[in-house]
């Protein structure tokens, strides 16, 4: 049976590490920083973890519908996805995730794009 690339990479120690590096991107950029002013970040990071995992076949899981709950209040705009994209691919990278691994996660998180995109 094969692995999930959950557990190739290592499982929640390794997420969590990807995911912390990947808010710290998040946090000194431009475009998409200023959504987490005044956000509680250990829950976020906590949230994130979860959904990477799921986003790696791992254990974890959100909902549709909680996914577009939890980014309702939040005007995020095409650009702001494209960007979160751009700091996931090269965050995965800069953890030795391969190529092809890269792209399958940061595709299942583009399935996620209309649930969070403001039309």
């Amino acid at each position: 049976m094969k692995k999930s690339l959950f557990e190739k990479y290592g499982g929640f120690s390794v997420v969590s590490r990807i995911v912390m590096d990947l808010y710290n991107r998040v946090l000194d950029d431009d475009d998409v920083g200023p959504f987490f002013d005044d956000v509680d970040m250990s829950r976020i990071i906590d949230h994130q973890t979860k959904f990477v995992s799921s986003l790696m076949g791992g254990p974890a899981s959100y909902t549709d519908e909680q996914i577009t709950l939890m980014h309702a209040r939040l005007d995020i705009g095409t650009l702001h996805f494209d960007q979160l994209k751009i700091l996931l691919s090269q965050t995965l990278d800069d953890h030795d995730v391969t190529p092809e691994d890269v792209e399958e996660i940061v595709s299942a998180f583009e399935v996620r794009r209309g649930l969070v995109v403001k039309p």
